[in-house]
C-alpha cells in the first residue's frame, strides 16, 4: 500500500489544477461579460421618437418610418397607417430594418403595390 507521503503529493497536485481551472473559468466569464454581452445588445440599435421632425433630425440621410411595435411592422410616409396608433414611434428606416422589423405590405394607393422600402 502506498505511504501517506504519496497521497499528500497527489492531494497537493490537485490544488494547483483546481486553481488553474478556476482562473480559466473566471477569465472566460469575464470575457463573456465584457466582450460578448455588449455586442449582442448593440446589435439592435433603435432610437424611437414621438415626433417625425425629431426622427428626421436624427437621420437626415434616411427615410423616417412609423414603427408599430406590436405588429413589428413599419409604414412609409405615403401609407395610410403612417403616424397612427398608440403602439408606435417614428424611427429611421435603416434602424427599423437592422432591428428585424418588416415593411408593411399595405399599399400606398388603392390598386397600387407598395414600392420597395
Amino acid at each position: 500500500m502506498p505511504s501517506g507521503k504519496s497521497s499528500a503529493t497527489c492531494g497537493s497536485a490537485l490544488d494547483p489544477c483546481a486553481r488553474r481551472l478556476r482562473d480559466r473559468l473566471g477569465a472566460l466569464l469575464l470575457f463573456a461579460v465584457l466582450v460578448i454581452a455588449p455586442s449582442v445588445a448593440a446589435a439592435l440599435p433603435l432610437t424611437p421618437f414621438r415626433y417625425e421632425a425629431q426622427a428626421q433630425r436624427h437621420c437626415p440621410g434616411d427615410a423616417v418610418v412609423w414603427l408599430d411595435f406590436r405588429k413589428e411592422t413599419y409604414y412609409l410616409k405615403r401609407q395610410k397607417r403612417y403616424g397612427r396608433g398608440s403602439t408606435g414611434s417614428f424611427v429611421c428606416r435603416k434602424e427599423a430594418r437592422a432591428g428585424g422589423f418588416r415593411r408593411s405590405l399595405e399599399s400606398c394607393e388603392p390598386g397600387v403595390a407598395p414600392a420597395n422600402g
